[in-house]
C-alpha cells in the first residue's frame, strides 16, 4: 500500500478505534491501526500524511494509562486527538486534565464557539449539534497555541485547535452513527487538513492485488479452501482472475451448513465461475466426533480440529501447490493483535489468523488481510459476483452445530435447516432480508405440549433472531412489522415437523450459546 497515501491511527483501547479506520477509508484514503507502542521510528517509516490518537478508557492520570512521547508532534504532519486521545494531547503539550464533576456518556449536544477546520462546510459558529460522547475526565486548562472551538455544559473544551502546529482534538467520538456529522468531519480531517487526494478505493485494489498475486505466485498452484459465504468467494474469484487454472478449491461439507448449501457452491464456482473445485462430503465424520457433546466452547473446537484435518488430507492430492490462500480480513488482523490485552482471542475462537500448521510446508496467501467487510462486499462486486451472494448474512465457521444448544443430531439439524430457510425466504419476500445484518433460527434444548389440529404435539421450540447494524460491531433487535413475524411463525409450524412453538429474541446482545458473527 506503500504507493497510496495514509493516515495512522494509534490505538489507546476504545472499542470503536476500527471505526475511525473505516470512516477514513470511507473517505477515499487509506489508513491502518498501530498500537500506540509503536516506535517513533516505525510511525515515521509508515509515511503517514497525518496522524489519529484514538480513544480509549484509561485516565491521563493512572500510572497504567498509555502514553506516547511528545515528539509525534515532531512528524511535521496534523495530529488529530479524540476522547483520551484529546485529553492525552493537552496533558503532553502543557494543558490541564482533570476528573470531570459530571461524566458524560451517550448522546450530548455541542455549542460551536468558533469556526474550525474540522467543521468546515457543516458546522457554523453558533449552531448546536448531537455528539456521542464518552469520558469521565475532562481538559480543564488548554495548552498554549489552543483555542475552544466546540463545548458543552459539562466539557468546556469539547474541540479544540493549534491551527499554527496544525494539531486537533475533540472530546465526543465521532467516528460513530451517534454523531451524525462525525464522518464528514474526519474527512475534512484526512482531505482539507492532511491534504490528501482520496486515492483509495476496491476498483484500484482488484487491479493492484491481480498484480500482486501474479508476482508472487509466479507459476506455482494455490489451494483455497471455500465455505460458501463472502470472503472466500471474494478470495476465490480474485485469485482466479489472477492465476486461473493455478487455483485449487476445496470445499468440506461439514454437515452443519444451511438447506442446500453444498449444491448451490457446487455450481456457483463449477458452472457460474469455471473455478476448479473439490468437493468434500465429510458431514457424518463431523457428526461422529460431536455425539455426546453439548459445551458449545468444545464443539467449536472439535469442528475446527476436524476441519483442518479432512482440509491437510485433501491439500495433499495436490503435490504442486506451495500457497495456500486464506480469508483473513483486517478486523480479524487487529482482534488477533490484541493490542490490549483483551478478550478478543477467547470470543473470536473461530477466526484462524495465527498461520498455518509448520508441517503443511506452504507460504500463505491473504488478499484480503488489508480490507474491512464492507471493503470485501464492494470488491466481491468489481469481481463480478452476485449482490446476493455479496449481501448474504454472515454464517460463523462451526455452522449451525453453534445454533443448537446442546448435542447436536442429524434430526436436529434437518428441523433446524428447514425452520431457517422459510425464515430466509420470507425476509427476502417481504424485502427486509438487506436491511438487516443478520438473521437466523436457532433450535432450543427444550420441548413443548402443543396442539396441532385434532392432535397433541411434543416437539421443539425454535427461536428467531435478527440484528441491524451499519458496522456489524453493535447491533440492536430488529422491530418487525407484527404481521410479517406473524407469518414467519406460521410457516414455520405448519411447514416443519418438529417444531410447534416459534419465539423471537428481543434481547439486544445474543446470547453467548447462539453465536451470531
Amino acid at each position: 500500500m506503500s504507493a497510496h497515501e495514509r493516515i495512522l491511527i494509534l490505538d489507546f483501547g476504545s472499542q470503536v478505534t476500527q471505526l475511525i479506520a473505516r470512516r477514513v477509508r470511507e473517505a477515499g484514503v487509506y489508513s491502518e491501526i498501530r498500537p500506540y507502542t509503536t516506535s517513533l521510528e516505525d510511525i515515521r517509516a509508515f509515511g503517514a500524511k497525518g496522524v489519529i490518537l484514538s480513544g480509549g478508557p484509561a485516565s491521563v492520570h493512572s500510572g497504567a494509562a498509555p502514553k506516547i512521547g511528545r515528539e509525534i508532534f515532531s512528524l511535521g504532519v496534523p495530529v488529530l486527538g479524540i476522547c483520551y486521545g484529546q485529553q492525552l494531547i493537552c496533558d503532553l503539550l502543557g494543558g490541564e486534565v482533570q476528573p470531570g464533576d459530571t461524566r458524560e456518556f451517550g448522546r450530548a449536544h455541542i455549542d460551536i464557539v468558533s469556526d474550525n477546520p474540522l467543521f468546515g462546510g457543516f458546522w457554523k459558529n453558533g449552531e448546536k449539534h448531537q455528539v456521542w460522547m464518552s469520558h469521565g475526565d475532562k481538559v480543564n486548562r488548554l495548552p498554549p497555541g489552543f483555542r475552544v472551538t466546540a463545548k458543552t455544559e459539562s466539557a468546556p473544551f469539547a474541540a479544540i485547535a493549534d491551527e499554527v502546529r496544525r494539531i486537533y482534538g475533540v472530546q465526543f467520538h465521532p467516528e460513530v452513527a451517534h454523531t451524525p456529522d462525525g464522518a464528514t468531519l474526519l474527512a475534512n480531517f484526512v482531505r482539507e487538513i492532511c491534504g490528501c487526494r482520496g486515492d483509495w478505493g476496491m476498483k484500484g485494489f482488484k487491479q493492484e492485488e491481480i498484480a500482486r498475486v501474479r508476482q508472487q505466485v509466479g507459476s506455482a498452484h494455490v489451494i483455497c479452501g471455500v465455505s460458501g459465504g463472502v470472503d472466500s468467494s471474494v478470495v476465490a474469484k480474485l485469485l482466479h482472475e489472477a492465476i486461473g487454472d493455478q487455483l485449487h478449491c476445496i470445499f468440506v461439507d461439514t454437515g452443519m451448513l444451511r438447506l442446500n448449501e453444498g449444491t448451490e457452491v457446487k455450481q456457483r464456482f463449477e458452472e457460474h465461475y469455471g473455478i476448479d473445485l473439490t468437493y468434500v462430503d465429510a458431514s457424518q465424520l463431523f457428526l461422529s466426533k460431536l455425539r455426546g457433546v453439548a459445551d458449545p466452547e468444545r464443539k467449536r473446537k472439535i469442528i475446527g480440529e476436524t476441519f483442518i484435518e479432512v482440509f491437510e488430507q485433501e491439500a495433499q492430492r495436490f503435490e504442486n501447490a506451495d500457497f495456500l490462500a486464506q480469508g483473513t480480513l483486517y478486523p480479524d488482523v487487529i482482534e488477533s493483535i490484541s493490542f490490549h490485552g483483551g478478550p478478543s482471542a477467547t470470543i473470536k475462537s473461530h477466526h484462524n489468523v495465527g498461520g498455518l500448521p509448520d508441517r503443511m510446508r506452504m507460504k500463505l496467501i491473504e488478499p484480503l488481510r488489508e480490507l474491512f467487510k464492507d471493503e470485501v462486499r464492494k470488491l466481491g462486486l468489481e469481481l463480478g459476483l452476485t449482490h446476493d451472494l455479496v449481501y448474504r448474512h454472515p454464517f460463523p465457521g462451526p455452522g449451525l452445530a453453534i445454533r443448537i444448544p446442546g448435542e447436536v443430531s442429524f434430526e436436529k439439524l434437518e428441523i433446524l435447516r428447514r425452520a431457517d430457510a422459510v425464515y430466509i425466504e420470507e425476509l427476502r419476500n417481504s424485502g427486509l432480508y438487506d436491511a438487516i445484518w443478520q438473521a437466523f433460527a436457532a433450535l432450543l434444548p427444550v420441548k413443548a405440549v402443543g396442539v396441532m389440529g385434532d392432535a397433541r404435539t411434543y416437539e421443539y421450540v425454535c427461536a428467531l433472531r435478527a440484528v441491524p447494524s451499519t458496522d456489524g460491531m453493535t447491533a440492536d433487535v430488529y422491530h418487525f412489522p407484527p404481521d410479517i413475524l406473524h407469518r414467519i411463525a406460521v410457516r414455520i409450524v405448519n411447514e416443519v415437523k418438529g417444531i410447534n412453538r416459534v419465539l423471537y429474541d428481543i434481547t439486544s446482545k445474543p446470547p453467548a450459546t447462539i453465536e451470531w458473527e
